[in-house]
This record gives C-alpha cells, structure tokens and sequence, in this order.
C-alpha cells in the first residue's frame, strides 16, 4: 500500500483541522477537502480564496456565516443518522463555521472559474438514489451531484453500505477525457458504524485503488476506519468493502477541468460483465439506511 494515497485518522490540529487535503497537498489542480473538529462554542474561519466549498455537517449542527449570507445547519448526529442539510459558499469569500454544541464538519471544495451565489441546501430535497443489486447494493446521498445541485466544478456525493455489501463495484475510473468518461480527482473519505459497545470498531472496510499497465504505480489495499482518507488523482478504485456487522459510509469529493459536470467513468474491462449479473436481482432490502427523516 503507498502511503502518499492513504491518509489515516488524525487528531484535531488547535484550529480543529482533522484531514486537510488542498490541490498543492495532493498535486494535483481542482479538488479540496477539509474536516473539522469542533469543540462547543469554537469557530473555524478561512478564506474561499480560488474555490467554491460546500460545508456538510458530518456530526452535529453549526452555522455558516459568509459575508451578509447567515446559514444554520441542523446537520445530525451521525452520517448514519440522517441526510444533511448544508450550505454553500463561492470562492473569493470570506467564511465562519461554529458550533455551540460542537460536531465535525466536512468542506469539500474545488477550484472554480464562477462565483455562484452563497445558499443553503435542504436536507428533504437532496436526491437520495439506490445502486447496484443484491450485495453490491449501498445507498448514495446526492447532495452536490451533477444533476443534483448547482457548482461551478464541485461534485459530492455520501454512498453508505450495508455490513458485508460492496460499493463502487465493479471498479471503476475517470482519469481520461473522452466519449463516456471524464477525467476528475477524487477524495474518499470514510466513517464506520458497527461493533459491539461504543469504541469498539473492528476492521470496519477495506477500499481497493489501481492502475492499469505492468508498473502498477497506484496498488493500495486499506484497511479503513472513521477519519481514514485516500486521494485518487488516477486509476481503478474499487470495490469498496463494509466488513460484516459494519456500515460503511464514505465522502466522495470529485472536480475536474470538463465543461460540464459529469461523473462519467469506465469500469475496469475484466469486471464490466458484474452488471449485467444484476439483471432481475433485486436490491439489498435493508437499504435505504436512512432518509432526511432519520433512520429507515
């Protein structure tokens, strides 16, 4: 596994950066993500500068001051709890997120060539989608995908799996410019629930990322927990793997130079017949997990 790909959990840095991932820090051009840890009553501030964000409560709730545009976020209390609400703010900004109660934040960002107007996104009308059949079923939030909500580059998604399902399956990639296929870069994200008592988290998931070609210059194979981040500027990634008896959620944050917003991708030709092993199998019957309302 190389470590340059896989970032693991870290404490909170004094101003409550958990993962702090920029375009300079992966080397690469457009994708960005921030985590914030909040004590209660502690602000996080910073400025957009060249990129647009979207500030998605992961636990708790906060408020998002940008300029004269006031957002309270009800967020939840946990990624397995409920969709988020969230709120957006546009590049050359100057920007606050604070908690009475404390929580952890996300900021998924990306460098942008507009200034969209700072708004706020209702948790009841982010498009919640099922994919797959059977044990490749999981549920994806999309609350800033292409058809979901309006960025200049920015694209964000959360998949949850159910214990012993995969996701992003078969493997998949979109690091080329081209009919059905857009060349983006990606940040995942990951948070566990499962176990048999509070901080008792087993081996939680595992994620797969690949290239192609004989040198194989990305071969991770992670074993990921609650904080855990990977970077994928190229290649196959997938599957992505909820070990029995543990959710699996991940933070999918993507951006590329396209002039439209998609997420097209190519599966990887040795696994592409798996779809067509779903036809007339139905999907995993414990999904969705959750909904705006809460818990299914």
């Amino acid at each position: 596994m190389s470590a340059e790909f896989f970032l693991p959990a870290r404490g909170a840095t004094t101003e409550g950066l958990c993962v702090d991932i920029s375009p300079e820090s992966a080397d690469w051009k457009f994708s960005s993500l921030k985590v914030i840890q909040l004590n209660p009553g502690q602000e996080y501030a910073f400025n957009t500068l060249d990129s647009e964000w979207i500030v998605l409560p992961l636990t708790g709730n906060c408020v998002v001051t940008c300029g004269a545009d006031i957002f309270e976020l009800e967020g939840r209390s946990s990624v397995f709890a409920r969709v988020s609400d969230f709120a957006y703010v546009p590049r050359d900004a100057k920007v606050a997120v604070s908690s009475a109660s404390g929580g952890r934040f996300a900021l998924t960002g990306a460098r942008a060539r507009r200034a969209l107007p700072a708004r706020y996104g209702r948790a009841d009308e982010v498009p919640v989608e099922m994919r797959g059949a059977g044990s490749a079923s999981r549920q994806c939030n999309n609350f800033a995908s292409p058809d979901g909500f309006e960025t200049d580059r920015l694209i964000a998604v959360e998949v949850l799996t159910p214990g012993g399902n995969w996701s992003s399956y078969p493997p998949h990639k979109h690091d080329e410019e081209r009919s059905g296929e857009s060349k983006l870069e990606e940040i995942y994200y990951f948070e566990i629930e499962g176990g048999s008592g509070p901080g008792e988290l087993g081996p939680g998931g595992y994620q797969r990322v690949y290239s192609s070609g004989e040198d194989r210059q990305i071969d991770v194979l992670a074993e990921v927990s609650t904080g855990d981040t990977l970077i994928i500027p190229y290649g196959y990634h997938g599957p992505s793997m909820a070990a029995p008896g543990y959710n699996l959620y991940f933070l999918n944050v993507l951006a590329g130079e396209g002039e439209t917003r998609t997420m097209a991708f190519c599966d990887d030709p040795a696994h592409a017949w798996i779809r067509s092993s779903w036809e007339g199998c139905e999907c995993d019957p414990r999904l969705p997990l959750t909904s705006h309302r809460g818990r299914i």
